[in-house]
């Protein structure tokens, strides 16, 4: 017997102009966090992705949570640098403060769906 199973109805999609994150379930806005994307030099990548991996401290410059993107070398994950969430300081990825990447950590599974435009 095989049971579908329901797309998920939880979403992320990142603004790289406003610097944020925004959670979606059933298309209503749960939270948006702040966040730091790529520099002008190494640009965070623009599409449809999804979250393929996560890993719970991590260790390095990754502060205390990774969930990797579908975009090879691609994630988005806590900082040892909390001064450049707001700003483009990052190799591309999507940089969150500890305590707001602890928060989404638990709120999304493998395989949601995360928009970067």
């Amino acid at each position: 017997m095989c049971i579908p199973v329901a797309p998920s109805s939880v979403r992320i999609i990142v603004s790289i102009a406003a610097k944020t994150l925004s959670l979606y379930r059933d298309g209503r806005l749960v939270k948006s966090y702040p966040v730091a994307t790529g520099k002008p030099t190494t640009p965070t990548p623009r599409g449809t992705f999804t979250i393929i991996n996560k890993q719970v401290n991590p260790g390095g410059p990754f502060g205390t949570r990774w969930m990797g993107l579908s975009q090879p070398h691609y994630g988005i994950h806590g900082t040892n640098n909390p001064a450049s969430i707001g700003t483009a300081a990052s190799n591309g990825c999507i940089r969150m403060y500890n305590e707001d990447v602890n928060e989404l950590f638990n709120l999304v599974s493998v395989g949601t769906p995360v928009t970067i435009y």
